[in-house]
């Protein structure tokens, strides 16, 4: 898997822990919208895009099937996330 290119938004507002959005295009030919980046305790991470199930659950609906992957995707996606917010302080 080649992870092409990263997008990032960020969200104006300084309340609460979401951060950004950021887009995911793999290979050239498929792109994952909404991954969310947190801010958490000890740090940033991301969330995959999920959707409320009828009981109220969160579930993932596109997600890594391995620790390897997850660490690859988050890596980049935070990274992206460091630039463009330091970008954005000027």
């Amino acid at each position: 898997m080649n992870i092409t290119e990263v997008r990032v938004r960020l969200i104006k507002k300084d309340e609460g822990k979401l951060k950004a959005v950021a887009s995911v295009t793999i290979d050239d030919c498929f792109v994952v919208h909404d991954v969310k980046i947190i801010e958490g305790g000890e740090g940033c991470f991301i969330a995959m895009p999920s959707k409320k199930t009828p009981d109220g659950e969160y579930k993932d609906i596109v997600h890594p099937l391995n620790t390897e992957t997850r660490e690859m995707l988050g890596k980049r996606v935070l990274a992206e996330y460091e630039k463009v917010k330091t970008e954005a302080a000027g």
